[in-house]
């Protein structure tokens, strides 16, 4: 008998779906998201690659993201449907790619988009190529019947295959055309120029030129944190005072407190505002985005410090520990729909806020709906509201009032929560806790403790991987992004604790990043055979090759190594053209800037007490501690040691003074 029902559980397995692809047999939550359409969908390898140029087919890949709001409509609307299967499935070899898992080959077709559309890409982002791999044809989502002018879907694959077959001469003359512009816009190595530190008045003004003055933030429509940019703007205003860095940061960092991009509920951002007025946003939330800007957050709170900016800090770690967290890691996003409608577990309708707030004996239940903008329209469809606050005075009962419509909202299933454990986005959260210290110092012990779970459980046999899932085993080993930011997190545990261990880890992974990634005089996000170079601007998140660079600088002042500080150097020169001549673009570049042409500084001495108390008052975003034997306390630039003292008030006095 239980051997009937273990072989009816198993056919009834089989049968539960009308279609299986090869991507059940991937790791990738996104891949396997996709595993049960008609498309006969392949994963990004050789194998694959070998079957398209076999049966001489066009390829159709697709990237995305298992929390993409877009992904999941043009799933719905065209990866289900059959007759658009049977086009691909006749037709094309069609290849499904986890951005997540797989940086540097979305951040190689986002760039071609970029190249052939003349604007920025996103997902899912969709690319025809010939056998060969030479791209014919970039969009992003392409809707599955026509729309005003754009054709649809099903028309416009038929229509390049057709080309394919009957005009194979125009489809290569195209796809060489596409490979020579792609190969045209390549970085020169031979372009540079000087650039001095008047460039941190340069993106400022750049940054004012494209600053909402009404709504605040940068930009308009869809509208995203940019919470790199208000992270270099406030290392300017740390470095010369500059108070329109600061005007502009602590506007729109505020305004987004208020916003509905900000989670009023349960704390936490979403990915991005749809509107210009920072009220709609798509719901995603993704570790990098929160982590990013818990970091600024943190550093507005340490310049200007108020109840607000406290608030978003914690309860916005609170919100990823919450969802995110998981075996001393952090799973990587939750998505914008719940049940296949977005934002539907995040909006609030008003009746049933108004009778769950009455319910539970709230006296001013008027106010708090008012508070929150929770009205009888709304704000989004089907007259639900996003919460969001007007700066009014807050109301009695706030605290329980959240607790109430959160348990509202849990009637409601949450949305899919990713399950990724990266190492890259990870370290962006152990340096976003470092950072929050400022606001509360037992972050810095999380900071710590995630820090040491990245290196016990994202590393084995000192080879550092990418990523890892839960129930599975580590398979794809570090890119240029897991090395750069894991460095960078280990400074800080290094920094935070005066433990060698943590610089000397860095400082191998360092030497390994450099020996793997750097080739030619150019950064590369990865060594496989597929070669992405990286870029100096961060699309989603900072640019890993920009904040390789800064740890060149920090480790060769940390080690006093000459060797690191040229090549530091020798990269500054790499990048100069593009940073001199469009600095609003590369933010972090601010950083390496600075850190060249003003100063680095380091301060050594026994007292290490002693020593971070001088770096919180004198708050220069390059000052860095090291410990050594010497009673005396000193104060170094890479090239020089150029204040001494017993005195910490002496010392504090003499590094001002060399500031200037």
């Amino acid at each position: 008998m239980i051997n009937v029902i273990f072989i009816f559980f198993i056919t009834l397995n089989l049968y539960a779906h009308n279609y299986t692809n090869s991507l059940i047999h991937q790791d990738s939550p996104y891949l396997r998201q996709h595993a049960h359409n008609p498309v006969n969908w392949m994963a990004w390898n050789d194998k694959t690659f070998k079957k398209a140029t076999k049966e001489n087919k066009l390829i159709f890949l697709s990237i995305g993201y298992s929390t993409c709001h877009w992904c999941h409509v043009m799933e719905k609307e065209t990866f289900t449907n059959i007759s658009s299967a049977k086009i691909l499935n006749k037709n094309y070899i069609s290849i499904k790619v986890d951005r997540e898992e797989m940086p540097d080959i979305d951040k190689y077709y986002q760039n071609v988009f970029r190249l052939l559309n003349q604007r920025s890409g996103g997902w899912p982002l969709n690319i025809v190529m010939t056998p060969s791999r030479k791209v014919i044809y970039a969009n992003t989502y392409i809707p599955a019947h026509p729309v005003g002018n754009i054709i649809n879907f099903n028309t416009l694959l038929t229509y390049i295959n057709q080309e394919f077959k009957s005009n194979p001469n125009k489809i290569k003359d195209n796809a060489n055309k596409v490979t020579s512009i792609i190969e045209k816009n390549n970085y020169n190595i031979n372009q540079k120029s000087d650039i001095n530190l008047d460039i941190l008045d340069t993106f400022v003004e750049d940054i004012n030129f494209n600053y909402d003055e009404h709504y605040k933030g940068i930009a308009y429509a869809p509208k995203f944190p940019h919470a790199n940019t208000f992270d270099a703007l406030l290392n300017i205003y740390r470095t010369n005072k500059n108070n329109q860095a600061l005007r502009m940061s602590q506007e729109s960092l505020i305004v987004m407190a208020n916003g509905g991009i900000y989670d009023q509920i349960e704390g936490g951002f979403f990915r991005y505002s749809t509107d210009k007025m920072w009220m709609i946003p798509h719901f995603e939330k993704m570790l990098y985005t929160n982590a990013e800007l818990i970091g600024v957050y943190s550093k507005m709170y340490s310049l200007k410090p108020n109840a607000l900016l406290k608030k978003v800090v914690q309860e916005t770690i609170q919100n990823v520990n919450d969802k995110f967290l998981y075996a001393g890691l952090y799973k990587s996003a939750s998505d914008a729909d719940s049940g296949g409608e977005e934002g539907k577990y995040f909006v609030l309708s008003f009746s049933k806020s108004k009778k769950a707030l009455k319910d539970a004996g709230l006296e001013n239940v008027q106010e708090i709906l008012k508070y929150f903008n929770i009205t009888k329209n709304g704000n989004f469809e089907n007259h639900t509201t996003n919460p969001y606050v007007k700066n009014q005075k807050l109301p009695k009962n706030i605290t329980k009032a959240k607790k109430i419509l959160k348990k509202l909202r849990a009637k409601t299933a949450y949305p899919f929560i990713d399950s990724k454990l990266s190492t890259s986005w990870n370290s962006l959260m152990a340096s976003a806790l470092f950072e929050a210290k400022s606001v509360d110092k037992k972050y810095a012990s999380q900071a710590l403790f995630l820090v040491d779970n990245i290196l016990d459980k994202l590393q084995k046999d000192g080879t550092l991987y990418h990523q890892l899932l839960p129930n599975s085993t580590l398979k794809i080993k570090g890119l240029l992004e897991d090395y750069s930011f894991l460095i960078s997190a280990l400074i800080e545990a290094n920094q935070y604790t005066q433990d060698n261990k943590y610089l000397t880890r860095a400082t191998e992974l360092a030497h390994l990043a450099i020996k793997k990634f750097y080739k030619n005089k150019v950064w590369y996000l990865s060594d496989k055979e597929f070669t992405s170079k990286a870029s100096l601007e961060g699309s989603s998140y900072k640019s890993s090759m920009a904040n390789m660079i800064k740890n060149i600088f920090v480790l060769a002042l940390l080690n006093e190594d000459e060797k690191l500080h040229s090549l530091a150097l020798e990269n500054l020169k790499n990048i100069s053209y593009k940073v001199k001549h469009y600095p609003s673009s590369f933010p972090q570049a601010v950083d390496i800037v600075i850190m060249a042409k003003k100063a680095l500084v380091l301060l050594k001495g026994k007292k290490i007490n002693e020593l971070q108390k001088i770096k919180e008052k004198i708050n220069y975003p390059y000052l860095y501690i090291k410990k050594s034997n010497e009673d005396i306390l000193e104060a170094c630039s890479q090239k020089e040691c150029f204040a001494y003292s017993t005195n910490p008030n002496i010392l504090q006095r003499d590094i001002k003074n060399y500031l200037k």
